[in-house]
């Protein structure tokens, strides 16, 4: 199998319970560092490129029975690199592809990259490779991005107001991502929305938050464009910033609410629910 982003969240998850699995794996990285040395060190066949290069997607897959796609959401560039990895894919006789896209991938989206997450599902359609697609809502991870501001302050910043939604930890993915690489068969064709344990809103999150970490952390809702001038502060990039303030708009009007039992149907256990996520990665908000 080969797995993109393979030193990100789901990929490296999808990784381990690939290998779990007894299955082998080859994994394309930006860049060899400790994270891409470790995967060698696991028996994991190492290739370093971009999607972007289709020699080296073309040469990424050779040999592969079924692929992992996922493009970083920080940078614009995923129509060219899913048509690239789609026309490479059928030049190698590729027998399926597990496709990550996201919850507000539309036609009509707002955000420009939900929009093309939607593009780039419809141009993995028409190739003709069985696909699956996954719609996940917010990751668990999510609250990296607010490590800082909590180690520091004390405090939850974001925009996304009284809205409730079910984060989904990268781990649960890679543990899907896996099983339908696995067996493709039966998932072809299909859309998964992809939701977590359970429906919170922001102020029951930094009350998990508080619980475990053993201090008082408080959720302090942001205006959508105020919260544009902490991700401008904090290094993102006007395309990711576009993102978060389009799909905090969709989170507010509802798109990302719900739950449903695809992660325990796909990969046989249930979710992780946020207090597992806290506890697992206390030392990043302590």
């Amino acid at each position: 199998m080969l797995i993109t982003g393979a030193t990100g969240a789901t990929g490296g998850s999808t990784i381990n319970k690939l290998l779990e699995l007894k299955v082998s794996v080859r994994a394309l990285v930006h860049r060899i560092d400790d994270r891409s040395k470790k995967l060698e060190a696991q028996g994991v066949e190492i290739i370093q490129g971009e999607l972007s290069d289709f020699d080296v997607l073309n040469e990424a897959l050779k040999g592969i029975t079924g692929a992992y796609f996922v493009y970083p959401i920080h940078i614009p560039g995923i129509l060219e690199a899913t048509a690239l990895f789609a026309e490479a894919a059928l030049e190698q006789k590729i027998g399926s592809i597990v496709n990550m896209s996201q919850i507000s991938a539309r036609r009509i989206s707002k955000s420009h990259a939900a929009r093309d997450h939607w593009i780039a599902e419809r141009l993995l359609d028409r190739s003709g490779i069985p696909v699956t697609h996954l719609r996940p809502g917010f990751f668990a991870e999510w609250l990296v991005y607010s490590s800082k501001v909590i180690r520091e302050k004390n405090i939850l910043p974001l925009p996304f107001g009284e809205a409730r939604y079910a984060p989904i930890a990268a781990e649960d993915q890679g543990r899907i991502i896996a099983a339908v690489l696995n067996e493709p068969a039966e998932h072809t064709g299909k859309t998964y929305p992809l939701f977590g344990a359970k429906e919170l809103s922001q102020y029951e999150i930094a009350g998990i938050l508080s619980e475990v970490l053993g201090r008082k952390i408080t959720y302090v809702p942001m205006e959508i464009k105020a919260y544009e001038s902490v991700l401008k502060d904090m290094g993102f990039n006007a395309h990711f910033i576009q993102h978060i303030s389009a799909v905090a708009q969709d989170c507010r009007d509802g798109l990302f609410a719900g739950t449903n039992d695809w992660v325990e149907k796909l990969s046989g256990q249930k979710p992780m629910t946020m207090t597992d996520y806290v506890e697992k990665n206390k030392a990043l908000f302590s």
